[in-house]
């Protein structure tokens, strides 16, 4: 079956018109798995029709896809063709990234309706339609082997049927509402009046009916995406509400059927209209080759296409020739269920803010369902965080003066290195010095390149203001708003200051046991009677040698708060579960603890390597003296490793400063941001807060400004 669909589609790009010069495009895409499977397969075809042509490939990953194609396209270095959800459609377009479908209006016949007016935009479609994506019931089918529950309070009704530890329904926390409130936060023209609608009343009762129905144990507490399939897979879930990706993860684990959502009985039998997000194939508005481009665009969406997309890939295609033309398809439960959601899914708002939204909309879902406030209040600071995230942009000012005055620092750099030159001495250790600099002259380019020039960019950036696309000078304005906290309170959630003390708190207290945990350690091996020190040794450099990012997901969900190792020991010894990333606290403690086991490693093989080399008969004089274990170890073992402790610690210092990999995969800055350091918090606002690159640039130099002066610091005493 397979070769013979290979085969037809060869039959089909024979027909295809083809360019009598060799082709060259770059394709960027972010599948995985089966998807990317189905997609070479279709390039290989591709090639195969086409026999000059030569497409590269760009696998990129999701988290960094967007802030890749802006930055890429517009400079000649992006893709021709790049496959991407519907919801930046408005973003790519208002940059000019993306050139609109020719002759839209006959070629979108073929395709779903909702697919062609998600990716429809100002009148005119930006994409070729390649798959629709939305959620559906997978219930287990073992748990709940009759008909498929109508509604939902039908489900939650099955808790006292259940088994003891299996719960009716699970799905992520951030997105458990009943009719999806959360995704309602935009208006779709961005030319109307922003608003952000996820507070009120009606938003505040559907909070508070999932706060209710955890309580009720109907649903787990705190499930993420991982936890959701792993409960489903187990049978410890009757039902889970997810996606088509669910399916790929579950197998032959655990036998299930996957029906459209329920109804919600509550609200007169209205059904739960999920949103659908639309993958479709966009045709860059820099491409050096526009009409091959579009042919490759708009292959990969056509019949012969999406079938191989739908039959390898598993996805629910949105050419319904592909349906047509293969009754398999529409045979398939899974496409046929999935296809049945999408056709009664609203496609997510393509508004450049609602991408802004999302965050305090997540951080008001959390604190209501941990309890920190009520759901109306939660809301509530849900709004103020939107309204600060997107008021406007600092004015726009005149650029003159700061060019004058780089002009005159210029001058005086030039004026100072002419008079410099006229010192014949000067002079002629400038000569004698040319060997030498023969030597250096590799490292000094590229540490220029690739530590100065970033620099000097990121410090020019900091003095403009951008927002999606949008940016001008606007002088230090960037600088006064951080230093002035935005006019808000110095110390609030999220201000400069406030970030800073907890960065600072971080770094003292992660430093404190990197070298008290690493030197106790250290003098342990160091013991001649110790067996199997070797053993020992590498044992404890394991933390340091795994990748930090495995470790900090590890640890994440070690302190979950009802499936994590961490709280099943408080239980067993008699304690309640703790929500770790609940409080500021205990989130700080669960980021220190992480850090604290990659950290201590260095320290202790920099210990062990300093002790080695501590003369044994200072040891012996003071024996002889009588001095005491404690005495040598603090008139001899600490003056003699200081010298080497210090730049250790002064590093580690750095290091543990702008370690964004523990405090962004452990809590995420939970609660509510408490718990960022500066980096993390540079890092929001420049890839969750709108592309505020300025903003964020500006966070950074002044990170640099405090490691710089405090290196400094250090250097002079150690003097």
């Amino acid at each position: 079956m397979t070769r013979a669909l290979f085969l037809a589609l060869l039959v089909a790009l024979l027909a295809w018109p083809s360019s009598a010069t060799a082709q060259r495009l770059r394709l960027w895409h972010a599948m995985r798995g089966d998807e990317q499977a189905a997609l070479e397969r279709l390039l290989r075809a591709w090639r195969e029709a086409h026999p000059g042509s030569v497409v590269e490939v760009l696998a990129v990953p999701y988290d960094a896809y967007a802030s890749k194609l802006e930055s890429a396209i517009p400079r000649g270095h992006g893709p021709d063709v790049f496959i991407d959800a519907h919801e930046r459609l408005a973003s790519y377009q208002s940059r000019g990234l993306i050139a609109p479908v020719p002759e839209a209006d006959d070629a979108m016949a073929d395709y779903e309706p909702t697919a062609v007016k998600a990716l429809t935009y100002d009148g005119r479609v930006w994409a070729w339609p390649l798959s629709i994506k939305c959620v559906a019931l997978y219930v287990n089918t073992r748990l709940v082997p009759g008909d498929p529950p109508a509604t939902l309070e039908a489900i939650e009704a099955m808790r006292a049927t259940l088994p003891r530890g299996v719960y009716p329904r699970v799905r992520v926390a951030e997105r458990v509402l009943p009719r999806g409130a959360p995704a309602r936060l935009q208006r779709r023209d961005p030319r109307r009046a922003r608003r952000y609608t996820f507070v009120g009343p009606e938003a505040a009762r559907s909070l508070q009916r999932v706060i209710d129905m955890t309580r009720a144990g109907v649903i787990p507490e705190e499930p993420s995406g991982a936890l959701v399939s792993q409960l489903f897979s187990t049978g410890h879930a009757a039902t889970a509400i997810s996606g088509p990706w669910l399916a790929a993860e579950l197998g032959d684990r655990v036998p299930y059927r996957v029906v459209p959502l329920p109804d919600v009985a509550s609200e007169g039998g209205r059904p739960m209209a999920p949103y659908a997000t639309v993958e479709g194939a966009f045709v860059s508005a820099h491409s050096h080759d526009p009409e091959s481009a579009s042919l490759l665009a708009r292959f990969l969406a056509d019949a012969p296409g999406a079938v191989v997309r739908a039959r390898l890939g598993h996805q629910v295609v949105a050419n319904r020739g592909a349906w047509a033309h293969d009754p398999d398809l529409a045979r398939d439960p899974l496409l046929a269920t999935f296809r049945a959601a999408a056709a009664r899914a609203r496609p997510m708002p393509t508004n450049p803010a609602m991408r802004a939204a999302w965050e305090p909309a997540r951080q008001a879902i959390l604190k209501a369902l941990r309890g920190d406030m009520p759901p109306r209040e939660a809301l509530e600071q849900g709004l103020h965080r939107f309204e600060d995230v997107t008021r406007p942009l600092p004015r726009r000012r005149d650029a003159t003066f700061a060019l004058l005055i780089l002009g005159g620092l210029a001058m005086a750099l030039v004026v100072a290195a002419l008079r410099r030159s006229r010192d014949r001495e000067f002079r002629v250790a400038i000569r004698k010095s040319v060997p030498a600099y023969a030597w250096v002259a590799h490292a000094a380019v590229i540490v220029t390149a690739l530590v100065v020039a970033p620099l000097v960019v990121g410090a020019a950036t900091s003095l403009y203001a951008t927002r999606n696309g949008e940016s001008y000078f606007v002088g230090l304005a960037n600088y006064w708003d951080i230093l002035t906290a935005r006019g808000g309170p110095l110390l609030a959630t999220g201000s400069f200051y406030r970030v800073l003390l907890v960065t600072v708190l971080w770094t003292a207290v992660n430093l404190a046991l990197h070298l008290g945990l690493g030197m106790a350690l250290a003098l342990l091996l160091a013991r001649p009677a110790l067996k199997m020190r070797a053993l020992y040794r590498v044992l404890l450099i394991v933390p340091w040698a795994v990748p930090s990012y495995v470790t900090a997901l590890a640890w994440k969900g070690m302190f979950h708060r009802q499936f994590g190792a961490i709280n099943a020991m408080v239980t067993a010894l008699g304690g309640e579960p703790v929500s770790w990333f609940a409080r500021f606290s205990t989130a700080f403690t669960a980021n220190v603890a992480t850090n604290a086991w990659l950290g201590f490693p260095f320290m202790m093989v920099v210990t062990i390597g300093a002790l080695a080399g501590i003369p044994k008969d200072l040891y012996e004089a003071a024996e002889v003296d009588g001095a005491s274990r404690w005495q040598q170890f603090t008139k001899i073992t600490l003056p003699m490793l200081r010298p080497t402790l210090g730049p250790a610690a002064a590093l580690g210092a750095i290091w543990t400063f702008n370690q964004f990999n523990v405090v962004f995969l452990v809590s995420g800055g939970e609660p509510d941001g408490e718990t960022e350091i500066l980096v993390s918090e540079a890092y929001r606002w420049a890839f969750t807060r709108q592309a505020q690159y300025g903003y964020a640039s500006a966070y950074a130099v002044l990170i640099f400004v405090i490691l710089a002066l405090v290196s400094r610091r250090r250097a002079e005493e150690a003097r």
